[in-house]
């Protein structure tokens, strides 16, 4: 379900997918998770799409977490806190299941479920001026195991409780020392930065880049759950592929490849 609160472009083989609610920070509502997940599934379907980049509207947020002006009417009994609940995951579950690379294009705040939405992108590259913080400690919330599993894969586990226990906001150099983003950008050159980096990486083979990304998602699983023969298999299917002898006429030829994704 599409809402005017999420955006969706595609640009040649990029799709972008906007949180659009500035007047509250792109803090996101019920409805905007579902949007969200549809902008997913169309981009996950769609073959000319290769690289996803996911950014906040208005220039002073990504995403500060959920709108809370909401709370009365989504997650004021059991019942639709757990349908609060299953439909976050259920779109997290999405966003990372996804075999195409995904980068957080991140400016301004990014609190709370921004940050949660920001690693579960393969990427993140940030303007210079970005705060980001987890305030949980603040307003007595759990937070569940898999966002933390995911914020200890990325920062380790000294970063993750810094985050978590001091509840404060980190700036953009403080993020990129403990890992938590790729790249810190002038934040007048964020979007002109974003859209080569996302294009470089849509002109590469994409069998190779989906191998690699399924590859790290089962190295980073516990090791009697990883599917090894799975990484194999890829592997396999990248020295079998039209792109494979592409590439390697592309380079003996001294020109740019064409990658076909077949």
């Amino acid at each position: 379900m599409l809402t005017d609160k999420m955006l969706m472009t595609k640009d040649g083989a990029i799709g972008r997918m906007v949180f659009n609610n500035p007047a509250r920070h792109n803090a996101v509502s019920l409805e905007m998770w579902e949007g969200a997940e549809t902008i997913i599934d169309d981009f996950a379907s769609d073959p000319a799409i290769r690289v996803i980049v996911v950014s906040g509207a208005g220039g002073k947020a990504f995403v500060s977490g959920a709108d809370i002006s909401k709370f009365e009417s989504e997650r004021a009994s059991e019942e639709a806190v757990k349908h609060y609940n299953v439909t976050t995951d259920r779109f997290h579950t999405k966003l990372g299941a996804l075999t195409k690379p995904t980068i957080a294009m991140i400016r301004g705040y990014c609190i709370g479920g921004g940050v949660s939405l920001a690693i579960g992108c393969d990427l993140r590259i940030c303007s210079d001026n970005s705060r980001f913080g987890i305030p949980a400690a603040r307003l007595g919330l759990g937070y569940g195991h898999k966002g933390i599993r995911k914020l200890i894969d990325l920062v380790g586990p000294a970063s993750a409780k810094e985050l978590f226990f001091t509840a404060k906001q980190f700036t953009a150099q403080q993020a990129l020392m403990m890992g938590l983003v790729n790249q810190v950008v002038a934040e007048g050159e964020l979007e002109t930065f974003v859209d080569d980096y996302a294009k470089a990486i849509a002109e590469n083979a994409p069998l190779t880049v989906t191998q690699v990304k399924r590859t790290v998602t089962e190295l980073l699983k516990d090791p009697a759950e990883r599917d090894i023969a799975l990484t194999e298999r890829l592997v396999a299917d990248c020295f079998a592929s039209e792109d494979y002898i592409e590439g390697r006429r592309a380079f003996m030829e001294k020109r740019k490849a064409q990658f076909t994704g077949r």
